[in-house]
């Protein structure tokens, strides 16, 4: 079917930054399942792709965090800001820290297909499996088999299994002597049990809280839906969360005590709104009353809306979920190179690892940063 130096498995972020990284004349091919490129960066950031964050840190990822800095520590933010822009692209800064195409996801694709031959795509062409050969690799396909002295993992994670994902990647690490670290879905929204079946009469309700587990604190806003709760701050939380009880303060920076003050019904100086505080009210057992008419027992119960502790039923799946938690040890790999320590020409890169960040560009970012790590490592 096809014969080269480099085979890079999948048309996503990571494998289509490494292409673009890798000089015009190496000889590569990228293997790609979709009919087309970047399905997961066209549909990113709302159509509109949020690429990095300002406030680039290893410690907002899931991951080994030595390993994170060392990739980081050569292709950071900054790098990938100025990269983008000698390709004409200058992202725009929105919600104060988060890099943002300026109007579509579209234009990030645009770049790769400038810089990258159509040639050297094979699209619509499903990876079946990997082994080693003489010289190199066999990569079996729903297409044939092809042979490469190298293979580059960019597979991705099982996120958004509509526009292609699987875990093929984690397969064929696997069977070249792998670990593979537990996967579930992350960035996620997490469904509910029956003592909060009252949080979905609320969707469509965005409030700002205050999640805390895992020793993390998370400050953003929660979004009630239908199936449970999902927005920025359940989406993050979800990235720590194994199981059991989370807290939320539902009234971030508001002192209960205002409320003896106010001769209005509770519904009116509580920070939420009023369909919302009354829900509250309801399952707390307290009537809607004056503020100054609350009693020691009342504010008692009130309490409970700064440190609202209950455990979620589970999440909403890899269908919903924006990444995967898990993937390849990253105790294999050399982060020098992206290259395995166990198995020589086989490079790991992107979400397939065990490296998994926070809501706000810094998945993009770790994809495209450990591609750069592989093409100087792959073109020195």
């Amino acid at each position: 079917m096809f014969r080269c130096e480099t085979a890079i498995l999948g048309g996503g972020a990571s494998g289509l930054m490494l292409a673009s990284l890798l000089g015009p004349r190496h000889d590569y091919r990228i293997l790609e399942g979709n009919a087309t490129i970047g399905a997961k960066i066209a549909v990113s950031g709302g159509g509109r792709c949020n690429l990095t964050n300002r406030r680039l840190d290893p410690r907002r990822y899931r991951g080994d965090e030595r390993f994170i800095s060392r990739i980081f520590a050569r292709y950071d933010n900054r790098w990938l800001l100025d990269w983008f822009g000698r390709q004409g692209l200058e992202p725009v800064l929105r919600k104060r820290w988060q890099y943002f195409c300026p109007h579509s996801a579209q234009e990030v694709i645009g770049i790769f297909r400038r810089r990258i031959s159509p040639s050297k795509l094979l699209v619509s062409t499903r990876i079946e499996g990997v082994e080693p050969a003489d010289g190199g690799f066999r990569i079996r396909t729903d297409r044939g088999t092809g042979t490469a002295r190298r293979v580059v993992v960019a597979t991705g994670g099982m996120s958004y299994p509509r526009l292609g994902a699987s875990g093929i990647g984690l397969k064929i690490a696997e069977a070249l002597g792998h670990p593979v670290v537990p996967t579930a879905p992350a960035l996620v929204g997490l469904t509910l049990q029956k003592g909060e079946f009252f949080f979905k009469s609320l969707s469509g309700i965005a409030v700002p809280v205050r999640i805390t587990l895992a020793e993390r604190a998370i400050e953003s806003d929660l979004l009630f839906a239908h199936r449970g709760i999902s927005g920025p701050a359940v989406l993050d939380a979800s990235l720590w969360w194994e199981r059991g009880e989370i807290a939320v303060d539902f009234l971030p920076g508001f002192a209960l005590e205002s409320l003896t003050r106010s001769p209005r019904q509770l519904t009116s100086p509580l920070p939420l709104p009023r369909r919302a505080a009354k829900a509250f009210l309801d399952a707390l057992g307290v009537r809607d009353m004056a503020g100054r008419r609350c009693d020691a027992e009342t504010l008692k119960r009130l309490e409970r809306l700064k440190d609202y502790r209950f455990a979620p039923a589970g999440t909403m799946g890899y269908s919903r979920a924006e990444a995967m938690r898990g993937g390849v040890a990253t105790d294999g790999i050399d982060p020098d190179t992206m290259q395995s320590r166990k198995c020589p020409e086989l490079y790991f890169v992107g979400e397939v690892l065990d490296v998994t960040g926070e809501v706000g560009g810094y998945n993009f970012q770790w994809a495209f940063s450990s591609a750069a790590v592989c093409a100087e490592a792959i073109e020195s």
